[in-house]
């Protein structure tokens, strides 16, 4: 099962799209509505291209121009609702992020995958470093989840325990490499080592 391809691909757009679903806006109340919502934490949020992505929602047929507010002596703003389309859009493209997986590129795996640059002590100090802010987030993450579970129902926080869950996970792991590293019982950890004192690459290490 494949994702379609489809006219917008920033998921500021899918944002902006369950965010009329609500109810028409104009693209300031959209960013306070996102802000609120705390949708600003889970979708990265450019406020300053909000407005283009409206206008691209609007050349595709995603949202319409349903009215404009005038409020005292404020500037007049073009109000947007979701036409019929957009309501389709919006409930094709968000089942197939929830149904099928993608692989993404987290620029933490890249670091991974090219360490052996790194001596393998340095590797350990840094990955220290990760553990010790991972563990701060944890902690933080946690009492921040409760506190919202006060005023919030969970439905609009799973997002949040997701990101959470993923912190704790990646802390885990972490804490796990990092003894097999100290300990050396990670295959080839030796021979990572004397790459770095001698300069020789071993042949394991090559193609």
């Amino acid at each position: 099962m494949t994702r379609k391809r489809r006219k917008l691909s920033n998921p500021l757009a899918l944002a902006v799209m369950t965010t009329l679903w609500q109810k028409p806006m104009h693209p300031y109340e959209i960013a306070q509505t996102l802000r609120s919502q705390g949708k600003d934490t889970s979708t990265k949020t450019n406020y300053g291209s909000l407005y283009t992505v409206v206008q691209n929602l609007e050349k595709y047929g995603f949202v319409e121009v349903t009215g404009v507010e005038r409020q005292g002596n404020r500037p007049e703003r073009t109000v947007y609702g979701l036409t019929e389309a957009g309501r389709e859009e919006m409930a094709e493209w968000l089942s197939d992020l929830i149904a099928i997986p993608a692989k993404e590129y987290p620029i933490f795996e890249t670091a991974l995958s090219l360490m052996a640059a790194l001596p393998p002590d340095e590797v350990v100090r840094l990955l220290e470093t990760r553990l010790s802010s991972l563990e701060v987030q944890v902690a933080s993450g946690r009492g921040a989840l409760q506190k919202l579970y006060e005023t919030l129902p969970r439905l609009f926080l799973v997002e949040v325990e997701y990101q959470l869950h993923m912190v704790e996970a990646q802390a885990e792991w972490v804490g796990g490499f990092l003894d097999e590293i100290r300990k050396g019982s990670l295959p080839g950890v030796e021979d990572w080592r004397r790459f770095h004192e001698t300069g020789e690459l071993p042949t394991e290490f090559t193609p």
